[in-house]
């Protein structure tokens, strides 16, 4: 095509994929010879305000009208589906709550610990958690973060920064054609490792202790004949003096 065509073919063009087009074959008709430096230049200028005249026109709705028309038939304003919105607690002061405790529970050594925020410490809490109760953390980001009252972001930045450091290994469990299964989080830190074995003694610990504080069946039979021995040596009361001792069979004497 020559200058005035190219012309009269921007000037009716609606598409920036278009317009991409005629500046390639503009510049390549140039590098032939077959347009001159004016032509080019007059060409690229004409072609630079017909794109900011369609970036305003170039949707949808005008490149594909019958896409448009099914999402308005929806009730949809789009046809592309809405943007997830991030996950909010709907108790924040509760979440906060969380969070302080959790890292304030002491989920690693404090060395290791001065690396993290209290947000990435409340997540890690959860993953030293799952991995003594399972012996790696197979949770999803999403349930690490609602257990630990912190938001996804947090979570995975926790995670990221302790692989970093060396403290865990991240498995992705990647399936074609179908979602992703949750990733498997392994403590690999000895230090840590053996914080979260000793944490476990210690509660163990605690639950037997209690059991052995609260009330329980005495282990040994109730000696009923010593009762006996009670009750028939019983005086009444009427043939006691004022300052008569009863003995007991235990040995202890007893005012009466």
């Amino acid at each position: 095509m020559n200058s005035l065509e190219f012309l009269t073919a921007i000037g009716g063009t609606k598409s920036l994929s278009t317009l991409d087009g005629y500046a390639r074959a503009i510049w390549a008709d140039w590098g032939e010879g077959r347009l001159t430096d004016e032509q080019a230049s007059a060409l690229a200028e004409a072609l630079e305000a017909r794109k900011r005249e369609v970036r305003g026109i170039d949707t949808v709705a005008h490149r594909a009208p019958q896409v448009a028309a099914l999402a308005k038939g929806e009730g949809r304003p789009s046809h592309f589906p809405p943007k997830r919105k991030a996950a909010r607690s709907p108790e924040r002061r509760a979440s906060i709550e969380r969070r302080r405790t959790l890292a304030a529970s002491g989920p690693m050594p404090p060395r290791l610990a001065s690396r993290f925020t209290t947000g990435e410490l409340a997540a890690l809490r959860i993953v030293a958690d799952a991995t003594r109760e399972r012996g790696a953390c197979f949770l999803t980001l999403g349930e690490i973060a609602a257990r630990a009252g912190v938001c996804i972001t947090t979570a995975r930045n926790a995670l990221r920064m302790a692989a970093r450091e060396g403290l865990v290994t991240i498995e992705e469990r990647r399936r074609d054609k179908r979602p992703n299964l949750a990733n498997v989080v392994r403590v690999v830190s000895r230090e840590w490792k053996t914080w979260i074995e000793r944490s476990a003694k210690r509660k163990a610990q605690a639950r037997g202790g209690s059991a052995e504080r609260g009330g329980c069946k005495k282990a040994r039979a109730t000696d009923k004949g010593s009762c006996r021995t009670l009750h028939r040596d019983r005086v009444p009361r009427g043939r006691l003096s004022k300052n008569a001792l009863l003995e007991t069979p235990n040995g202890v004497s007893l005012r009466t």
